[in-house]
């Protein structure tokens, strides 16, 4: 009688053993995973969240919002334990101190050549890169303005005149990136002797100083204040939205800062971080950065309805280095003048 061989069946057995354990199809995959910190608006992240998700399948965000001051001060103690793996749409003027405290670590993501000069670190590979700008801007409530006689300001010395005291609100430049672009600019265009008398005038008429810096333009939008500080974006939305507001640019011309993307020294290690940045410059991802801002980093997309065709004409322009450099002063001196 002839023995049976069983060496070929227990071989293909163990073989299907093995594949079985180590095969997995891609949609089972562990996805990796990145921790980002921003300062974008929420809505605006609910929009781009559906991008990022389609177009990067294997990675899961795990996100942190905050305001710029917030998640500036929370980065910054955080150095000797990093938590964020990428900074994603925050102030350039804070990218630049994130850099010079040594936290950054220098990437060229994908597609960089595309970056108009103005939104990049300029060394080689860059530390930082801007992805849009985003300006000073005032909502007026008409209805209010109305019921209380106040005419529409169309300026920054407008603001100081007696008739609207009390019936401003602005964002704290300690937790904005509004709040302090809005400073800094005034104290760039003035000269700080003027800058600072400026600012204790406008003091006088204000009714509170927020947190955040969209909050003065929904504030002026609910009725609650007449006129709120805030930036671009949000004016337009309040008013899209049906709410009673005007967008003012001041004919001084308007502050501006820039939403930048970085990669920290944690995220070094981890490539998540780095597909991350290569989609945040994507066509996809700026395409949806310009339904909300005039002006983005790659040239030739659409400006949004109702805002400056040429930016370059209402805007006062910001020296990114000293904003920076003179943050913590500039920062101790308003603290000192207005906050009591």
């Amino acid at each position: 009688m002839r023995q049976m061989n069983y060496r070929l069946p227990v071989f293909a057995l163990i073989l299907t053993m093995l594949l079985g354990a180590t095969f997995v199809p891609p949609a089972m995959a562990q996805k990796q995973t990145v921790v980002i910190y921003t300062a974008i608006e929420n809505e605006q992240i609910t929009d781009y969240k559906k991008s990022y998700e389609k177009g990067l399948p294997n990675i899961e965000v795990k996100m942190l919002r905050f305001s710029t001051g917030d998640i500036s001060a929370r980065f910054m103690a955080e150095k000797d334990n990093m938590q964020a793996d990428v900074i994603w749409g925050v102030a350039a003027t804070n990218m630049l101190i994130f850099n010079q405290a040594g936290l950054l670590e220098p990437y060229a993501p994908k597609g960089l050549e595309r970056i108009q000069p103005l939104f990049r670190d300029k060394a080689t590979p860059p530390a930082w890169v801007g992805i849009d700008i985003y300006m000073s801007a005032f909502c007026f409530n008409t209805e209010v303005g109305k019921k209380h006689n106040l005419p529409m300001p169309t300026s920054w010395a407008d603001l100081t005149k007696p008739v609207y005291k009390g019936y401003l609100v602005m964002p704290n430049p300690n937790s904005s990136g509004t709040g302090y672009l809005s400073v800094a600019s005034i104290l760039q265009r003035m000269g700080e002797a003027e800058g600072w008398k400026y600012l204790d005038a406008l003091h006088k008429n204000m009714a509170e100083y927020t947190k955040s810096g969209s909050k003065p333009c929904k504030d002026a939008a609910a009725g609650e204040r007449a006129i709120g500080l805030s930036f671009e974006y949000v004016a337009q939305a309040m008013k899209k939205q049906g709410n009673p507001v005007e967008m003012v640019i001041p004919k001084e011309g308007a502050g501006y800062e820039m939403e930048a993307n970085a990669l920290t020294k944690k995220g070094a290690r981890n490539p998540a971080a780095k597909q991350f940045l290569d989609w945040a410059i994507s066509n996809d991802a700026m395409a949806l950065y310009a339904k909300y801002w005039a002006a983005v980093a790659v040239a030739g997309f659409p400006v949004p309805e109702g805002l400056p065709k040429d930016i370059s004409k209402v805007v006062y322009p910001n020296d990114f280095d000293w904003s920076a450099k003179n943050r913590d002063r500039i920062l101790a001196e308003w603290t000192k003048r207005y906050s009591k």
